[in-house]
């Protein structure tokens, strides 16, 4: 089964907590804090592999989670580590933002990696929080807990050539003669419902040739198979575009042509840009002086200089491949898809706002209380202490007497919540 489109949910493993812990010996009762830092959560990674070119694998697993971090200990021991994911991708993979399908990733050389979430921090253990004045702190951070978040995984076939047309006008068959790939062929419309990809070899070079689906008039705006395969033909450098020169299915080749091109047209403009290469295909059906005729009127109406071909017996082939190698020579790649910077794996801790919920009650939200509240321990009064001096320091409590709180009045942040006293 072909797969070239599935959305996954991924999430990256949670920071471990911070350890509290004070040193203790034989001769050292009373030690000092020894608590160590919590490990960082695994993060989730996406690698292109050309050993893959369809997204099936992901029709059994669509949710990837990484390992936590595990929490700090004694004896200023950081917990280890939590073990990051690798999902395994094809070449030519775009990674999508399911909730704006913006893109973020385009994955085009083998082994290329992006790292689509990052791991959770770890929390700092108490010896952290030593300070001259804060000699025995009793708490610790927890470590930081990240989101799950949905991606959409597209699958823009790589390949160099694309071979384009209506259904059955033997791209297929072109394709296993040129190559190694060994495609379903048979006498009837859209036998092909899936891309093949194939290695063609010619005078010690080689290049990806790719059998794109069928097209047919509207396929650019959703009607057949056309319109979903159409982006497996956005990355190739040269098209090579097959036209039934015999008519054997009742349709006017020049007609085919312009209308072919005008899909590619009306899907993406920079498709019309892309170099063709145009080859006039079963020409055993008609006799030399009929085929003579109608290459001459395909040329004169089209105004290109076509190649006929008949793959079966090979006749006109190593023509059509030297013609579409001096063009490949010419075209440099295309460059990967340009990814806008987004918040995809952005996490805020510094910004905040004052929400006033009554008269005498304000709530206070944003990353950066998010952030700061992770180490706080309400019936620990040290903990509180350093809470309640990291929001003057961040200038959240003057931001609060600047929205008009007045002596008395309730700051709540997260399921925090405190009367203000002067």
């Amino acid at each position: 089964m072909f797969l070239d489109r599935v959305k996954i949910t991924i999430k990256a493993g949670n920071g471990g907590n911070g350890a509290v812990s004070f040193y203790r010996s034989k001769l050292t009762m009373n030690g000092g804090p020894d608590g160590g830092d919590g490990g960082k959560g695994g993060s989730i990674i996406f690698v292109a592999d050309e050993g893959m070119n369809t997204l099936y694998s992901f029709s059994f697993k669509k949710k990837f989670v990484a390992t936590d971090g595990l929490k700090g200990d004694k004896k200023h021991k950081k917990g280890a580590d939590g073990n990051d994911v690798l999902i395994k991708v094809p070449c030519g993979t775009v990674i999508l933002d399911a909730e704006s399908e913006k893109v973020v990733a385009d994955l085009v050389e083998n082994g290329q990696k992006f790292v689509a979430l990052r791991g959770g921090a770890g929390g700092h253990g108490n010896e952290y929080f030593k300070t001259s004045t804060r000699q025995a702190p009793r708490f610790s951070q927890t470590g930081e807990v990240v989101k799950e978040k949905q991606v959409i995984l597209e699958l823009k076939s790589i390949a160099d050539v694309g071979l384009v047309g209506y259904p059955n006008v033997g791209k297929s068959t072109l394709l296993s003669v040129i190559s190694n790939a060994t495609p379903k062929i048979a006498n009837y419309h859209f036998t092909t419902i899936y891309p093949n990809l194939g290695m063609v070899a010619y005078k010690g070079n080689s290049f990806v040739a790719a059998d794109i689906p069928g097209l047919i008039e509207g396929a650019s705006e959703g009607v057949g198979l056309g319109h979903y395969f159409l982006k497996h033909v956005e990355r190739v450098r040269v098209i090579v575009h097959l036209v039934d020169i015999s008519g054997s299915e009742g349709r006017n080749p020049v007609e085919d042509y312009f209308s072919i091109n005008s899909e590619l047209e009306k899907y993406s403009p920079k498709l019309a840009t892309v170099p063709q290469v145009v080859a006039l295909t079963k020409t055993d059906l008609l006799t030399q002086d009929e085929l003579e005729d109608k290459i001459k009127d395909f040329e004169s109406k089209t105004k290109v200089k076509a190649i006929p071909i008949c793959s079966i017996i090979h006749e006109g082939v190593d023509e059509l491949l030297g013609k579409v190698w001096q063009v490949l020579e010419k075209t440099p790649k295309p460059a990967p898809i340009d990814v806008e910077l987004t918040d995809f794996d952005t996490r805020d801790k510094q910004s905040f706002e004052i929400v006033k919920i009554d008269e005498e009650t304000y709530e206070v939200k944003g990353g950066l209380v998010d952030n700061m509240i992770r180490g706080i321990v309400l019936s620990d009064p040290t903990s509180f202490a350093y809470f309640q001096n990291a929001l003057k320091k961040f200038g959240i409590i003057q931001k609060l007497l600047d929205s008009g709180m007045k002596d008395g009045d309730t700051v709540v942040i997260k399921d925090i919540s405190f009367t203000y006293e002067q």
